[in-house]
């Protein structure tokens, strides 16, 4: 059996949960920040910029994406997105994690 500490190293897990519309601006950011995959969740929820139902493709529908990265390209994509949180729903957050990428 080996040794789980020789597999793993730390990393970071991203979550970005935001409107629809910031699909595509995201993706292209995170691969700006040679992220090499994400992954790319419908969700529904409430917040301040209110309820978020899903209810028709594309409008009022919300997005939740994760992906794994290093601790320095994880500062660079939250700052990155803090700019983007004034114009739209947007809620990112980060944990350190140990992890086989």
């Amino acid at each position: 059996m080996s040794n789980l500490s020789t597999i793993v190293e730390p990393a970071v897990l991203i979550t970005i949960i935001g409107e629809t519309v910031l699909k595509d601006r995201i993706v292209k950011l995170l691969k700006k920040h040679d992220v090499s995959g994400y992954t790319i969740n419908q969700v529904q929820g409430e917040g301040g910029h209110g309820r978020r139902l899903s209810d028709l493709a594309g409008y009022n529908t919300n997005i939740e994406i994760k992906t794994i990265v290093s601790l320095g390209a994880s500062d660079a994509i939250l700052v990155a997105l803090k700019e983007e949180q004034g114009n739209h729903a947007l809620i990112a957050f980060r944990q350190n994690i140990e992890a086989f990428y």
